[in-house]
């Protein structure tokens, strides 16, 4: 008999619209650390042959670290297998590179991306979760708003925008083209699928599907070449990238740039509203914001899942794994690992140390992870200086997705005494 028979699903995108399965996570922690998941057909995509799903906090770190056994680039980053068609497409950007070529991206694109450049937008970002904030709490029906479309959609989205330089009146293009890319899973959330000739969803990353956008990035680029500012997309077009490496930065840092604060800001505050203690401890400053940020990212980390595919025959946690196997790490589940994380479940404000792998891990660390925590301590810190306790006020929607950890809906109180 498999010894993972028993083993629970945790691949099915719709399991994490009812929220992180924790106690499927517990069970594959304990019992089959290193699992092997069926990829079924499933809201009409196609099936799959099938993953080894990595549980434990440890092994998801080796695997991340490990690029020489754990590969980005043979099979890309995402659960479902691309294309063959799109893969060469794929591996243009530095998320589905291994070293040492995605070294040479990385590097380029943190000159970039510097803490300087940065936190010279601490100001803008402060400013606009506290316009934000009070437009919601202005516009509030019955006291309530969903602060998912209210204030950190747009939060998110400006924030970044501000960062790349890209002009107001665009802006609305890159949420466009985020949720296409992010949602796909998710019958609501998302577009309707673009199909290819064969009458099948084209996947929402090839190329079929980016050409507005690479569109779009050519021509920021000319412009800030010719009007150059202090901003990210004025150093990337001048860093002295081809064409396609122009053009795959600026999907990533669009699409993984938006979507990270978009997910876990809303995130954060609904694991707030859920243990009214620790949101008072953070509200009278007992609770060091930096560790309360990185609370909130372990218990709610943007994304739940990455891929890598085994490059050479090896072993993990006992499972004999063959060159060419999808290895899939699971962070929410790493994040709450009992061998690490001392009482995983209860959320704690001051946790320290706090190894949590919500921005990854080894050479493929989210490079933005700065300018979201930068974004996430100040929504925090306007939230307890202008709004009440977060209450729900009705029923959160999770997207569907095994990828995003995303928030679609949070109806909140934003109307009544400060804290």
């Amino acid at each position: 008999m498999d010894p993972a028979a028993d083993a629970p699903d945790v691949f099915d995108p719709r399991i994490y619209a009812e929220g992180i399965p924790y106690e499927r996570y517990r069970l594959l922690r304990d019992r089959h650390p290193v699992a092997r998941q069926e990829e079924p057909e499933i809201l009409g995509w196609p099936a799959g042959p099938g993953f080894w799903a990595v549980t434990r906090h440890a092994d998801v770190v080796r695997v991340l670290r490990d690029h020489a056994t754990y590969s980005s680039w043979l099979g890309a980053t995402q659960i479902r297998d691309p294309d063959p068609a799109d893969l060469p497409f794929l591996r243009r950007t530095m998320l589905n590179q291994d070293p040492p070529g995605h070294g040479r991206l990385r590097r380029l694109v943190a000159r970039a991306f510097t803490p300087a450049r940065v936190d010279a937008f601490a100001g803008r970002v402060r400013e606009r979760a506290r316009t934000l904030l009070a437009a919601a709490r202005e516009k509030a029906e019955d006291g309530a708003a969903d602060l998912v479309s209210a204030v950190t959609d747009e939060y998110a989205l400006l924030n970044l925008t501000d960062l790349l330089g890209v002009p107001a009146a665009d802006r609305g293009l890159l949420l466009e083209w985020t949720v296409r890319v992010i949602g796909y899973q998710d019958p609501e959330d998302a577009p309707a699928p673009l199909l290819g000739p064969d009458g099948k969803p084209l996947n929402p990353r090839s190329p079929a599907l980016l050409g507005e956008m690479f569109s779009y990035a050519r021509e920021l680029a000319a412009h800030k070449r010719a009007h150059p500012g202090d901003d990210v997309m004025t150093a990337l077009a001048e860093a002295g990238l081809d064409p396609a490496e122009l053009e795959m930065f600026f999907f990533l840092l669009t699409v993984a740039g938006n979507d990270t604060v978009r997910s876990a800001a809303p995130g954060g505050l609904l694991a707030l509203a859920d243990d009214p203690d620790a949101y008072r401890q953070l509200a009278d400053g007992r609770a060091p914001m930096d560790r309360a940020v990185d609370e909130l990212l372990r218990v709610h980390p943007p994304v739940l899942s990455f891929r890598r595919t085994a490059a050479v025959d090896t072993e993990l946690a006992g499972r004999r794994i063959r060159a060419g196997d999808k290895v899939v790490v699971f962070h929410a589940s790493a994040n709450h690992d009992e061998r690490v994380f001392t009482r995983p479940d209860r959320l704690d404000l001051g946790r320290a140390p706090n190894p949590h792998v919500s921005f990854g891990d080894g050479p493929h660390v989210c490079l933005g992870a700065h300018f979201a925590r930068l974004q996430l301590r100040t929504f925090y810190e306007e939230w307890r200086t202008a709004m009440p306790a977060p209450e729900l006020a009705g029923p959160p929607r999770r997207l569907v997705s095994n990828f995003i950890n995303g928030i679609t809906r949070l109806p909140v109180r934003v109307s009544g005494r400060r804290g």
